[in-house]
C-alpha cells in the first residue's frame, strides 16, 4: 500500500492518498485545504484516483473536494447521514470560513460498504459520535479513523450531532475490536496503533 500523508488548512488536518503499488489507482481521504497542493502531489506520483472519501461533512475535511473532483473526475462519497451537512454551512461549519453550500457527494456509504482500489479493499465502518455520519475505512488492515480517534484523544462532541456516549461506544465496539498491532491514521495528529490507545488513550482506559 502506498500512503502519504498531507497536513492541510489552518485546522492542520490529515489528507491522505492511499494508493495500490502495482495499478496506482487510488482513494483521496479528505481532502480538507490546499486542493492544489493535493492536485499537485497525485499527479507527481502518477496515482490514478478513484474515489474521493470524506470520513465525516466538516469544513476542514471536505473543503478542497470541488477542486480535487474538477482535477481527476472522481466521485465524492460520504456517510448517508452526513450527506445533507454540504447544503447547511451551519452543519458542515463552512460558514466559519466564509464558505456557502459544498460540492454535494455523488454516493453515499453505509456500514459494510466495499470498495476495491486496485489490490486495496476498502471497508466501510460506521463510528458515529463526532458526527452522526462518522466513519472509519478499513484499508487492508489498516484504519483511517477521521475525527473519530486520536493519539491520546478523541473528537469533540460539541457540536451539532456529537454525542460524547455514542462516540465513545463507536471506538469500543469498531476500533478496539482490531488486533493491537492494527495501524491508525487519524484526521488530525500523527498516526498510532490500536494497542497504544487502548492501553493508554485517557478516553478509554
Amino acid at each position: 500500500m502506498l500512503l502519504e500523508r498531507i497536513e492541510v488548512g489552518s485546522f492542520a488536518a490529515n489528507c491522505y492518498l492511499v494508493a495500490c503499488p502495482e495499478t496506482k489507482e487510488a482513494v483521496i481521504i479528505d481532502p480538507g485545504a490546499e486542493g492544489g497542493y493535493i492536485v499537485k502531489r497525485v499527479n507527481e506520483l502518477s496515482l490514478k484516483v478513484k474515489y474521493i472519501i470524506n470520513t465525516h461533512g466538516h469544513i476542514d475535511h471536505v473543503g478542497s473536494n470541488e477542486e480535487v473532483k474538477k482535477a481527476f473526475e472522481a466521485p465524492i462519497l460520504i456517510h448517508e447521514a452526513d450527506a445533507s451537512m454540504y447544503k447547511s454551512p451551519q452543519a458542515s461549519l463552512a460558514l466559519f470560513v466564509g464558505k456557502g453550500r459544498l460540492t454535494p457527494p455523488d454516493r453515499t456509504l453505509t456500514e459494510g460498504d466495499e470498495l476495491e482500489v486496485g489490490t486495496l479493499k476498502i471497508k466501510v465502518l460506521e463510528t458515529p459520535g463526532h458526527t452522526q455520519g462518522g466513519i472509519c475505512l478499513d484499508i487492508n488492515g489498516s484504519l483511517f479513523t477521521g475525527d473519530t480517534l486520536f493519539m491520546g484523544s478523541i473528537g469533540r462532541t460539541d457540536l451539532p450531532g456529537g454525542s460524547y456516549g455514542q462516540l465513545i461506544e463507536s471506538i469500543k465496539s469498531k476500533i478496539l475490536s482490531y488486533s493491537d498491532e492494527t495501524e491508525t491514521f487519524p484526521g488530525h495528529g500523527p498516526p498510532t496503533t490500536v494497542g497504544k490507545e487502548r492501553r493508554y488513550n485517557p478516553f478509554l482506559t
